[in-house]
This record gives C-alpha cells, structure tokens and sequence, in this order.
C-alpha cells in the first residue's frame, strides 16, 4: 500500500530532533503536515530545552510515557511525573522544559509551522525565533 508508512518512533526520532511528523518532513511522504506535528523525545537526565520558547502561535500537549520531566511556563512549574501525566498549553505561552530523570515524552502540537527551530551551538548565537527544520 502506498499511503502506509510503519517505523519505530525510537529509531525514525533519530532525524529531525524526534520529530516523526510535521511540515519539515519532505513533499509527498505521509509525515508530512502543516497540520499537526508529533515528537518521540528521548531526554537524558538533566537534558533542557536551549532557550525558552516565545511568541508562540501553536498549541501542544505534551504527554509523559517514562521518567520525570519538568514543563516551565513563565510563573508556573509543571512536573509530569507519572506516566501519563500531561500537560497542554495555547498559543501565546512561553515555555521550557528539563528533565528531571531519564524521560521519553510525546509532543503534538498544531498547526505544524516553520520558524521554532532552536539553532545548534555551531550554528551561532540564538536571536529571534531562529531558523532550520524541526525544533526540540
């Protein structure tokens, strides 16, 4: 069947920084959406988003399959800390997040828009809302 497509979220989360679905997967394969987008987040202990996000124009959930993971709103903490503890926020809310253990979460957010992309250290310092594919 061509519009079936079957993976692993560990393995296929190795590209795109754990994106597995989003406008940044190419023209024509089933991944790809300007609608939604879907994240498999694999987190080390002590692993944190680069900078916070801001200006945010999507609206995510974010769902806890293992570990402890802390989401930071501006004035709020948030602690996901058994499985299946979730949290969702709208546009317009700032955010991080740090892992507290070894963590694997689940991302939705929609619509799915370019412009969120956390730069790498090599790519140069971070200004705005940076540049490039998929975002952690």
């Amino acid at each position: 069947m061509e519009n079936v497509y079957v993976g692993n979220a560990a393995i296929d989360a190795a590209g795109d920084r754990g994106w597995l679905l989003g406008h940044f997967k190419p023209l024509g394969d089933l991944r790809h959406s300007d609608d939604v987008e879907i994240k498999w987040g694999t987190h080390p202990p002590g692993d944190r988003r680069a900078r916070w996000a801001t200006g945010e124009r999507r609206t995510a959930l974010l769902v806890l399959i293992s570990g402890r993971f802390r989401v930071e709103l501006r004035g709020r903490s948030v602690l996901l800390g058994k499985q299946g503890d979730y949290i969702v926020w709208g546009p317009g809310v700032d955010h991080s997040w740090y892992a507290e253990e070894e963590s694997i979460v689940l991302t939705v957010r929609w619509p799915s828009i370019p412009g969120y992309a956390v730069p790498d250290a090599e790519d140069g310092p971070v200004n705005g809302l940076g540049a490039g594919t998929a975002d952690s």
